[in-house]
C-alpha cells in the first residue's frame, strides 16, 4: 500500500491540476483552487454544526484549540495568508483536511468559530512537517498563524496526539478526498461569511513584517 510522499505523480494528473495542486502549468495562480475550495467547505460545515449547537442537537466538548471569541479573519482569507507565508506546498492543504477529520473522530467534537483557525493552522504545519522538504520553526509559523510560539508548540503536540500521530495517507486516500472536494463544493453553499478565538488580528504593518521575515528566515526543523 502506497503511502503520501512530496512527490505525488500517482494522483490522477486532472484532478491534481483541478485543485491547483499541479505546478507543470506555465501560469501558475497566486492561491491555488484547493483553497477556495476547502475554505467554502469548512465554513459550511462550521454554520451547520454551529446551528446544531444552538438548537441542542449536539453537545460540544471544549478542546485547547477552543477560543473565547471567532476571529474576524475570514477561513479563506486565513488559508491564504498560511498558503502565501508558509510556502508550504497545495498538497499540504488537502493533507491537513484529512487531518482535521481525523481529529474530528473524537467523541463531542465539532469544527465551529472558535476551533477552525487553531485547527487550520496546526494541521497544515503538521503536513508541512510530514510532507515537504523543506519548513520553518514553529516559531515562524506561529506569527503566520497569529498566535504566540509557545501556543504554536501546544497546539502542534495535542494535534499529533489527537490523531494518535497517524499521518501517513495513501495515493489513493490522497485523490479520493481531491474528489471529494470537487463534489462537496457544488452541495455546500455558504449562506453566510463567518466572523471569524483569540487569534491575532492583521493589519499591513503585521502583514509587511511577515513578508520580510520570509526573505531572511532560513529553513529547518523546529
Amino acid at each position: 500500500m502506497k503511502s503520501m510522499t512530496p512527490d505525488t505523480e500517482a494522483v490522477n494528473p486532472e484532478v491534481y491540476q483541478a485543485l491547483g495542486l499541479s505546478t507543470s502549468s506555465k501560469r501558475v495562480a497566486e492561491f491555488p483552487r484547493v483553497l477556495t475550495l476547502l475554505s467554502s467547505i469548512l465554513e459550511a460545515t462550521v454554520q451547520k454544526n454551529e446551528k446544531k449547537l444552538d438548537s441542542l442537537e449536539i453537545k460540544e466538548f471544549v478542546t485547547l484549540f477552543d477560543g473565547m471569541r471567532a476571529p474576524t479573519l475570514s477561513i479563506k482569507k486565513y488559508m491564504e495568508r498560511i498558503f502565501k507565508y508558509s510556502k508550504c506546498s497545495p498538497s499540504c492543504f488537502v493533507l491537513a483536511y484529512i487531518y482535521i477529520e481525523r481529529f474530528l473522530q473524537q467523541p463531542n467534537i465539532c469544527l465551529t468559530s472558535l476551533n477552525v483557525h487553531r485547527l487550520l493552522i496546526a494541521s497544515v504545519v503538521v503536513a508541512a512537517k510530514f510532507i515537504d522538504d523543506a519548513f520553518f520553526s514553529n516559531a515562524y509559523y506561529a506569527k503566520v498563524g497569529g498566535i504566540s510560539t509557545m501556543e504554536m508548540n501546544r497546539l502542534e503536540i495535542n494535534f499529533l496526539f489527537s490523531v494518535d500521530f497517524r499521518l501517513q495517507v495513501t495515493v489513493g486516500t490522497f485523490e479520493a478526498y481531491c474528489l471529494r472536494l470537487e463534489k462537496e463544493n457544488k452541495v455546500y453553499q455558504v449562506e453566510r461569511p463567518i466572523k471569524t478565538c483569540g487569534l491575532n488580528e492583521w493589519s499591513n504593518i503585521e502583514d509587511s513584517k511577515c513578508q520580510s521575515a520570509v526573505q531572511r528566515c532560513s529553513c529547518g526543523t523546529v
